[in-house]
């Protein structure tokens, strides 16, 4: 059977690799959502990643790679310990040559490995002659330190080589060694060419995203966008739009909730923010020390969410990083509601001025604060002709069915071109 064949029919077999095996972030979301597509497409799917406490349950998890966890206290030491495994996991490859023993597989699909399984694992699927494709949910291909980021605010100082800045602005962990170990990482993959020789393409799912890469010297030839897809409710009702506006996601510094707070009480409009993480207590203390109309509901998932988000008039991303195409807005969309998005990274892609939401100047008040004004005096009637938009918007450029035909061309592409 040709590869043409066997993505028409169905009848593939894909390796879906990613650090995490649950849903941790955006990233680790979608490569698990991704292969349920695939699987309903009738693929078969194995999987590769780490084991860690919180993964869902896998048959294949007998051959996942032994769990790096540099999120825990005293990580930094960890990371140093584990300094071979960061840079060339050996134990990664030979866990992945021992799946491949007992697997056919037509094609693997990477997301997000880096130093937790690292990329010695694409040198065992190039030795094996198995096509690659990797999914960019972030910038690690380009900068060492993932997001383009660092205290100051956006950085590319490391563009055209220069990696000793990653040292010299402590980007890991605000650590010398860590920020060291990861310079070393980056130099080694750089020089061995262990992710330009041995993927075959590179999906990104902005635009953003793909100037970037090209702009830090990657071939424009390997790398092909396609959105990320969302499921959602073949019929939404936009709901009361009356409660507000809402953020849903991460509470960390890149997401610009301090902007948001202080917009929130120069304009009066008030914000709910859903969500966890290491900014809590810090955004707390800020909303009471201002007496901003901002109310924290805390982690919420499933109808949950979904009942918070459909009274609201709007979701808010007020992001002060490179965003790519994030899987919360899609979903916002999904539910027929608007954003109001900073202009940064691939999150004006997403907005039509207007129509499918509003944008302002990333980390500026005064620009957020008054577009929530201007949202908030907003009639219901516009605001339900958005939401028909939003879900017209999203069921042409991020449905199943959209992703699935792009995806099974690429595919097809990858699986006929000759292996070095």
């Amino acid at each position: 059977m040709t590869s043409a064949e066997q993505v028409a029919t169905g009848r593939g077999s894909l390796l879906s690799v990613n650090a995490y095996h649950y849903a941790r972030g955006g990233a680790d979301i979608f490569y698990l959502n991704h292969a349920a597509l695939m699987e309903r497409r009738g693929w078969t799917n194995t999987f590769s990643s780490m084991r860690h406490p919180e993964n869902m349950p896998c048959e294949d998890e007998a051959f996942f790679v032994d769990e790096i966890d540099f999120e825990r206290r005293g990580s930094v030491g960890k990371m140093l310990a584990d300094a071979t495994r960061v840079v060339y996991s050996l134990e990664a490859r030979e866990k992945i040559g021992k799946l491949l023993d007992t697997r056919r597989i037509d094609i693997a699909h990477v997301h997000n490995i880096y130093h937790h399984q690292s990329p010695s694992i694409l040198d065992e699927l190039r030795a094996r002659r198995i096509p690659i494709v990797l999914t960019a949910h972030d910038l690690k291909l380009a900068c060492p330190a993932y997001t383009m980021l660092n205290g100051s605010g956006v950085c590319e100082k490391c563009k055209g080589g220069r990696l000793w800045n990653v040292v010299a602005n402590r980007c890991i962990k605000g650590s010398v060694a860590a920020s060291g170990l990861i310079m070393l990482e980056s130099a080694v993959h750089k020089l061995l060419k262990l992710y330009s020789r041995n993927v075959d393409r590179i999906i990104v799912p902005s635009a953003f995203y793909r100037q970037k890469l090209i702009e830090w010297g990657w071939d424009p030839k390997q790398i092909t966008l396609i959105r990320n897809f969302v499921t959602f409710p073949r019929q939404a009702d936009p709901g009361s739009v009356e409660n507000g506006i809402v953020y849903f996601g991460r509470l960390s510094p890149e997401k610009g909730l301090v902007t948001l707070i202080r917009a929130a009480k120069l304009s009066g409009v008030p914000v709910k923010i859903i969500g966890r993480g290491p900014q809590l207590d810090e955004l707390r203390t800020l909303v009471e020390d201002l007496g901003a109309p901002v109310e924290f509901l805390g982690f919420l998932q499933g109808d949950a969410l979904w009942s918070v988000v459909g009274a609201a008039r709007a979701v808010v991303l007020p992001s002060e990083w490179y965003e790519n195409s994030p899987l919360s807005v899609l979903e916002a969309f999904g539910r027929g509601k608007p954003l109001i998005g900073a202009r940064i990274g691939g999150i004006p892609e997403l907005i039509e001025e207007g129509v499918t939401g509003w944008s302002f100047e990333s980390g500026n008040v005064e620009s957020l604060a008054e577009t929530l004004r201007r949202v908030s005096a907003l009639p219901a009637d516009t605001l339900r002709d958005m939401a028909r938009a939003c879900r017209t918007y999203v069921e042409s450029n991020h449905s199943e069915d959209v992703y699935y035909a792009q995806i099974s061309d690429l595919y097809d592409a990858v699986m006929r071109s000759p292996r070095g």
